[in-house]
């Protein structure tokens, strides 16, 4: 799922332009709502403690996200408030208070994971995960983390209910 989305144009750029489909249904069908597990480096310019809480981020003071986001960190940080509807809420007591804020915040709508594969991993080795939604793109950037590695989906409960295979406008695919 990506930003190529009709959905997330509309949030990101509020542009009506975007591709539409599989990835875009679910995007449209979530609640704003992100628990990222975002590395502390995207929200300040170092690891460890906050040298300077008035650090306001890489994109300026109109993030992406247009939403609370809940930031999983070890670091103490009061919450960052930003235009289009972004604050950055700091969360130092682990995935499942990160989990809760963002619940009580949705007030009854989905909320959206996001970070990278080592906190997705924790998140499902918890059972906390309802749904996952893996759209892959066929580029190559590296080795990277392995999303499943030590997680036995399907001991803990975990079924593929379905699975759908559609070419993006911006990776064709030619199936016979």
């Amino acid at each position: 799922m990506g930003v190529a989305t009709r959905t997330f144009q509309a949030q990101l750029f509020g542009s009506k332009d975007g591709e539409t489909g599989i990835d875009d249904d679910f995007a449209a069908r979530a609640s704003t709502m992100l628990v990222p597990g975002l590395w502390q480096k995207y929200v300040g310019p170092v690891r460890g403690p906050w040298p300077d809480e008035s650090w306001r981020g890489w994109w300026g003071e109109n993030p992406v996200y247009h939403t609370q986001v809940f930031v999983l960190t070890k670091h103490p940080r009061a919450p960052l408030v930003m235009e289009g509807g972004t604050t950055f809420h700091f969360v130092t007591d682990g995935i499942r208070g990160a989990l809760e804020r963002a619940r009580d915040a949705a007030n009854g709508k989905d909320v959206r994971i996001g970070g990278g594969a080592a906190t997705i991993r924790q998140y499902l080795q918890e059972r906390l995960i309802d749904e996952l939604h893996i759209a892959i793109a066929p580029v190559l950037l590296g080795a990277g983390e392995r999303l499943f590695e030590g997680v036995n989906i399907a001991d803990l409960g975990y079924t593929c209910t379905s699975m759908s295979i559609a070419a993006s406008n911006s990776h064709r695919a030619n199936r016979t």
